[in-house]
């Protein structure tokens, strides 16, 4: 990296410090590949940070890089594991089949809350968060609201998407969209909207406010209002720095990898998406589908053989598919945040 790379980083890079933080032991750089201003930065990263800075008397402080600053969406699992930044938002689902378990939650129809739904998430994933992830230190896990279908033409049923090009917002729907006779165009969120405008897709699985977010509203008219899947998360922490740091800002950190966090951090993010709904069925330029029992059963037949697929997976990797699901269910349908 050449010392003008370096120094656009640090240009556009967000330091967040509270007084005395510029004399800090401990300084994290924490990245992720969201522009600066979605609303998980403002609303989740940067209230995060700060509280992690302030419970540890400004020992700790915080660097973000925000945008793919320090690498692309796809490498923030591995940059956690190499120590190229100390933290990251990882979306496990931009690197299919390397983490099944926690990939039962982006099965079409599973959530219908991201709020109370992330912090029973986090409490059921970290049952299996060291197995699945052994090469970094996983801090949290947690959802986005569900997101839905949208589209440059009018989709109702599922059979409407045979010889249609997709761009999924996980491997899952990748899936979906294949199954359905479909085409799945892989590339990441910030580069959905030049491949739709280009016409490379027809439409796109997102959460509803980021399809105004990313420019993509400008392409896709057609919206299914009915919760098609989530797209899940961690937050991944370097092992050496977790493990190099005193003890009493270990346990800064550990207070604020909760699942009480987990929900803080989805919180205000789910609130933004769930805005974006309320903005499209009040769009007149926008047309809002709203499924009927029998049209959103059709859905549900269409995609069961997902679920099936999924405890393949699970038992190739040596897991119990049964017992994972069974756990996920309790849980999750405890909080209120399960599909029926």
């Amino acid at each position: 990296m050449n010392i003008k790379t370096v120094g656009f980083i640090l240009a556009s890079s967000s330091v967040l410090a509270l007084a005395g933080a510029a004399q800090a032991d401990t300084a994290l750089r924490l990245a992720h590949w969201l522009p600066p201003g979605h609303a998980l930065q403002t609303t989740g990263f940067e209230p995060w940070a700060q509280s992690i800075t302030q419970a540890s008397d400004g020992k700790i402080s915080f660097t973000l890089f925000p945008a793919q600053q320090l690498g692309s969406a796809t490498d923030h699992y591995d940059m956690a594991r190499d120590g190229i930044a100390d933290i990251t938002f990882v979306a496990p689902s931009y690197q299919p089949g390397r983490f099944p378990i926690i990939s039962l939650a982006e099965q079409p129809f599973m959530v219908t809350n991201g709020i109370e739904g992330s912090a029973a998430f986090n409490d059921w994933y970290q049952q299996y968060a060291a197995e699945e992830m052994p090469d970094v230190h996983v801090c949290m896990a947690f959802m986005q609201d569900p997101g839905t279908l949208h589209t440059v033409e009018e989709v109702i049923l599922p059979t409407d998407l045979q010889g249609s090009s997709i761009r999924p917002a996980n491997a899952v729907m990748g899936s979906m969209i294949s199954l359905l006779g479909g085409a799945s165009i892989q590339v990441p969120a910030p580069e959905a909207r030049e491949v739709i405008a280009r016409g490379a897709a027809e439409g796109i699985t997102f959460p509803w406010d980021s399809v105004y977010l990313f420019g993509i509203d400008k392409e896709t008219k057609y919206h299914i209002d009915f919760p098609l899947y989530t797209t899940v998360f961690v937050m991944a922490m370097n092992k050496a720095t977790y493990e190099g740091m005193a003890e009493d800002e270990r346990t800064v950190i550990d207070e604020h990898c909760t699942s009480e966090w987990a929900q803080k951090l989805a919180k205000g993010w789910a609130e933004q998406e769930r805005s974006g709904r309320t903005r499209a069925l009040e769009d007149p330029a926008h047309s809002v589908h709203q499924p009927t029992a029998d049209e959103l059963a059709a859905w549900r037949e269409a995609t069961a053989p997902l679920g099936t697929s999924w405890a393949e997976e699970v038992s190739a990797k040596g897991h119990d598919p049964q017992s994972i699901e069974a756990s996920f269910g309790e849980i999750m349908g405890k909080a209120g945040a399960l599909f029926q």
